[in-house]
C-alpha cells in the first residue's frame, strides 16, 4: 500500500497509489495521513479498501511529505561500510544518532534551497522507516513490529554548518528544505527484507550515489531497538538511516549544489526525488 498527500503545501489531501500508478482520493475515509492512522488496525481498514473504487485523481498534482504530524526526524550518521570507507573514519562501533528539525521537511520534488551562507550543501540518498506504535526500551526480535512504513529521504546537509562550526550536526541538517521526503509511505508489509534495497542519487544526470542497504554497519531492527533506549519513539517519528558513497564531500575535489542543479534519487520499492537547487533570496 502506498500513501500520499497530494495538494498546495499546507493544504494537502490524502491519497493513494493504486495498482497501475494511478493516483486516487482519500478524503471521503480518512481526514489526514498522520500519527493516529499509523496503527496496525487503522492501516488495515485502508489496505482493505479498493482503490478502483476511489476517486481518481487527473493530472500530475504537487506531492507533500506523505505523512503530517511528524514528531521527531532522527538521523543516523555515518552507518554505510563503504560511506565510512569514502571518508576515511573507522566504523562507529554504536550508532551516531542526531535530530532534523521538523521545520526541514518539503516534499520529494519541491526545490531544495541552499541557506544563507552556505557553501557546501550536500545530499544524501537514505532509507527512511516510520513509526507506527509507540516504541520505548524496544528488544531487537520486536523492532519490526512498531514500524509502520518506509519512505525515501534525502538527508540534506551543509558540512560547513555540520562540522566546521562546533556542536552537534543538528545545525548542519535542518535548513528549510533539508528532508524532502516521499514520493509516498510504503507500509511495511511491501518491504519483507529492508536490508536488500538498492539507493542511487544522480546530479545534472550523473551517477553520484549507487549503494544497498545490506551494507548499513546498523541494520533497520537494530537502529530501532537502540534508538528506543533513549528516547520514546512514537506513532509518525521518522528514522532516516543513513547514507551509501557517492557524497559530494567525500569527492576529489568535493563538489557541492549550487543553484540550476538537478538532483533525482530513489530507493528501490519506495520510488523517486526530483529537486531542483535554488540559491537562498532575502523575502
Amino acid at each position: 500500500m502506498k500513501l500520499v498527500r497530494y495538494g498546495a503545501a499546507g493544504a494537502e489531501r490524502p491519497g493513494m497509489i493504486d495498482g497501475t500508478g494511478v493516483l486516487r482520493d482519500l478524503a471521503a475515509h480518512i481526514p489526514e495521513i498522520g500519527p493516529a492512522m499509523l496503527g496496525p488496525d487503522n492501516l488495515a481498514r485502508l489496505r482493505d479498501l479498493d482503490p478502483s473504487r476511489l476517486p481518481r485523481v487527473d493530472g500530475a498534482p504537487r506531492l507533500g511529505p506523505p505523512l503530517s504530524g511528524i514528531g521527531k526526524i532522527i538521523g543516523i550518521g555515518l552507518n554505510y561500510a563503504d560511506h565510512a570507507a569514502e571518508a576515511g573514519l573507522d566504523p562507529p562501533k554504536e550508532p551516531i544518532v542526531f535530530l532534523k528539525a521538523t521545520t526541514a521537511l518539503s516534499g520529494p520534488n519541491d526545490p531544495i534551497v541552499i541557506p544563507r551562507g552556505s557553501a557546501k550543501t550536500d545530499w544524501e540518498a537514505e532509507l527512511a522507516l516510520v513509526i507506527g506504535t509507540p516504541a520505548r526500551y524496544v528488544e531487537r526480535a520486536d523492532a519490526l513490529a512498531h514500524i509502520a512504513g518506509y519512505l525515501v529521504c534525502n538527508d540534506v546537509s551543509e558540512r560547513n554548518f555540520q562540522l566546521e562550526r562546533g556542536g552537534q550536526w543538528t545545525k548542519g541538517k535542518s535548513s528549510d528544505s533539508f528532508a524532502p521526503l516521499g514520493p509516498w509511505l510504503v507500509s511495511a508489509e511491501e518491504i519483507p527484507d529492508p536490508q536488500a534495497l538498492d539507493l542511487w542519487l544522480d546530479l545534472n544526470g550523473e551517477p553520484m550515489q549507487r549503494g544497498n542497504t545490506r551494507t548499513m554497519i546498523f541494520g533497520v531492527v537494530e537502529l530501532v531497538s537502540y534508538v528506543s533506549q533513549f528516547m520514546t519513539l512514537m506513532p509518525g517519528d521518522v528514522i532516516t538511516t543513513g547514507t551509501p558513497p557517492g557524497v559530494g564531500s567525500a569527492r576529489k575535489p568535493p563538489r557541492y549544489l549550487r543553484g540550476g542543479d538537478v538532483l533525482k534519487l530513489g530507493v528501490a520499492g519506495l520510488g523517486e526525488q526530483r529537486q531542483e537547487v535554488k540559491e537562498w533570496r532575502a523575502g
